[in-house]
């Protein structure tokens, strides 16, 4: 295990390079990636980073109220210079030209960030169309079997890793989400992951060949997507096994954010609720994948479950017994990325006296993530170098289904005061 003494010794090496490698080069990762060089080069605000923008207060013997300590200090995490990216796609486009596809960001904006991006192009992808049915690639890694497909990601890994003079890298998955899939036998141990790889079984999905190299690699992963991938028990054996932090799944975005927001402060006035109606129009990339009833199955099952965790339905059914929570998802191409989510909530009161709350909001999902994929990568890497491994529930204030070893938990202002506290920054 590494001491936090030992880690901010490593960070202080300007040429102990931390290398992010990206599964998927689209809006949510451009987006990213064109933040961190404006930051970078011209300063832009880092707005939405907790590793950036959190301050701790004075402890010193003679505590000066006026005086914080940056996060970022108090862990010893990289500087934002110190970062180098890598990433595959199924398409050959670099990142300034994915970015320009994506139109999340201005022209201006874009263009003041040119070069940098253009540096990044994508290594060829994993690409099997029975999982997202709704792309078509342009630049998919040679071959036929999963065996074949695994060796090329580690190949590329160590590349980049050399190509970078590193041996620290972290994967956060910025792809598609993957068709629905539930758990099989093949999940169930890393003996019989192995197995299912030699034999191409089908429900080995690239997001989890991704994990897979990945771990193998000696790279902490963490799951930006509601696919199954990391949770399942292969992977989080071979986590351990490697000693290797792992965390996910599907970025804490938007709706789900305002709902994991809500719901607890219904819970906290023990207001009882009928019904949660949440409905959503996007026209990006994502949008055109969930318009894909198994994909949507997909990003269904991972909102759906937060609300019900957080009401506690079983402990009060009287209040929540009987609630309607329907989730919509339209694919809507004139808004592009700019994501509107609409929740009408049907609420009881004194006496049962119905009311009624309604929520629009208009919102940039890649805005949203952005600052999400570079808080996981920091801490993956800080975790990391604490020796930890395995599931990272501690970090469950990232995603919309939180992976846990029990219960999970979706409460967004206690997975706020879980990650402050294992961070040392309460």
């Amino acid at each position: 295990m590494v001491s936090q003494e030992q880690y901010e010794l490593m960070n202080h090496d300007q040429n102990n390079t931390l290398l992010v490698l990206i599964p998927g080069l689209g809006a949510v990762a451009t987006t990213f990636l064109a933040g961190v060089m404006a930051h970078i080069h011209y300063g832009r605000p880092m707005v939405g980073s907790i590793t950036q923008n959190y301050k701790l207060p004075d402890t010193s013997e003679t505590p000066d109220p006026r005086n914080f300590q940056p996060l970022s200090e108090h862990l010893g995490l990289p500087k934002l210079p110190d970062l180098a990216f890598a990433a595959w796609d199924i398409t050959p486009d670099n990142a300034y030209e994915s970015a320009k596809k994506a139109k999340v960001l201005t022209p201006e904006d874009l263009e003041l960030v040119k070069a940098p991006l253009q540096e990044i192009s994508p290594m060829p992808g994993v690409f099997i169309s029975d999982y997202v049915r709704r792309l078509e690639p342009s630049f998919v890694k040679e071959g036929t079997s999963r065996v074949e497909w695994v060796a090329q990601l580690r190949a590329d890994i160590r590349e980049q890793k050399k190509a970078h003079a590193t041996d620290r890298a972290v994967m956060v998955w910025c792809g598609s989400t993957e068709r629905f899939l539930q758990p099989e036998a093949v999940h169930q141990s890393l003996e019989a992951f192995e197995e299912g790889l030699k034999q191409d079984h089908p429900a080995i999905s690239p997001s989890q060949m991704y994990a897979y190299a990945a771990l193998l690699e000696g790279v902490p992963m963490a799951n930006g997507a509601p696919n199954l991938t990391l949770e399942i028990p292969a992977l989080i054996e071979l986590a351990k096994r490697e000693g290797l932090p792992i965390a996910g799944k599907d970025f804490k975005t938007g709706q789900t954010f305002m709902k994991t927001l809500l719901a607890p402060g219904l819970k906290a006035k023990l207001l009882g609720a009928q019904g949660w109606f949440s409905t959503n129009i996007l026209g990006n990339k994502d949008g055109l994948v969930l318009d894909e009833p198994e994909n949507f199955r997909t990003k269904e099952h991972s909102k759906l479950e937060s609300l019900h965790s957080i009401l506690e339905t079983e402990r009060y059914p009287e209040l929540y017994g009987d609630l309607h929570h329907t989730v919509r998802i339209n694919y809507y191409p004139p808004r592009g990325d700019s994501k509107e989510g609409w929740d009408n909530i049907d609420i009881l009161g004194w006496m049962g006296y119905p009311m009624q709350i309604k929520v629009n909001f208009l919102c940039k999902d890649s805005i949203l993530a952005a600052p999400i994929v570079l808080d996981l990568a920091l801490l993956l890497d800080w975790a990391h170098g604490q020796g930890w491994s395995g599931i990272q529930e501690w970090m469950s204030f990232y995603f919309k289904d939180p992976h846990s070893e029990g219960k999970a938990l979706h409460d967004l202002m206690r997975q706020h005061q879980n990650l402050l506290s294992t961070l040392g920054a309460e």
